[in-house]
């Protein structure tokens, strides 16, 4: 099904404050297409969440809810400060090659003591290590994330980027071991909802799309020998990432996420 972007607003010092997508009314079942939801708009049956100082599947905050159709993340129970505790809300079970599209917003105000490049700050994680090999104290799962960036109603800043924890990739046929790399998106400012996809094939390309515009690529994603994680998971030489978990990243800012699917990617 095609989608159409209409990007309207208000500029201010060269800047668009709001990106609005338009589109066609969906189909009546998702499956058509060979969408499948891994979300079912009611409950967290097929999540559990990851949060830094706790055991895989506690939430005493209750930073994970369900409201109106949407995953919430958000801290309204946590007791300043925030204390590092970011959270990851892991699917049930790894995926090898697919599409991913999402649907996001950042709202509200960042929880006291959140890290300054946290704010508006979310992601998409993809080929993750299993949940339950992470340490209990590890603030990220060894992965690469679609980074999830909101704008302050001015300045520019990139969403649908890519950020390594305990990984490179390869790209333009050159090993990157930068940990961030923004991708070629405008700015979405203000609390509409955004559409990020992501194509994944294997250990091969990877692609970011934000509205339906490609933004950024690469392959070869792989697991860092250098980096402490991602040693544990390394086993002989091959250091690709064929297949993983995904998870939705919480890091201190509110964040709704909606329309959350996957489409296998044909053989």
């Amino acid at each position: 099904m095609p989608t159409f972007i209409v990007c309207i607003g208000i500029v201010l010092n060269g800047f668009l404050l709001h990106c609005h997508q338009q589109e066609p009314a969906p189909s009546k079942d998702a499956s058509e297409a060979g969408w499948v939801s891994l979300f079912n708009g009611k409950d967290l049956t097929g999540w559990t969440p990851k949060i830094a100082g706790h055991a895989f599947g506690e939430d005493p905050y209750q930073t994970v809810r369900v409201e109106d159709g949407m995953i919430r993340i958000g801290y309204d129970g946590y007791e300043p400060p925030f204390k590092g505790r970011f959270c990851h809300l892991f699917y049930e079970k790894p995926f090898s090659r697919y599409r991913l599209r999402v649907e996001y917003r950042f709202h509200g105000t960042q929880v006291p003591g959140g890290p300054g490049w946290a704010w508006r700050n979310s992601g998409a994680m993809l080929h993750c290590q299993d949940p339950r090999t992470m340490t209990l104290e590890q603030s990220f799962p060894v992965s690469i994330e679609g980074q999830l960036l909101g704008g302050d109603g001015s300045s520019a800043r990139s969403t649908g980027n890519l950020c390594t924890p305990g990984t490179n990739v390869v790209m333009k046929g050159e090993l990157e071991r930068r940990h961030c790399i923004n991708s070629s998106s405008e700015t979405c400012h203000g609390d509409d909802w955004v559409v990020a996809e992501f194509e994944v094939d294997g250990s091969g390309s990877v692609k970011h799309f934000i509205n339906g515009k490609l933004v950024l690529e690469y392959e070869q994603s792989q697991l860092d020998p250098n980096d402490a994680d991602a040693k544990k998971l390394i086993d002989g030489d091959d250091l690709l990432l064929d297949s993983g978990w995904i998870s939705l990243q919480g890091e201190s800012h509110p964040v709704d996420f909606r329309n959350v699917q996957i489409r296998m990617l044909p053989e």
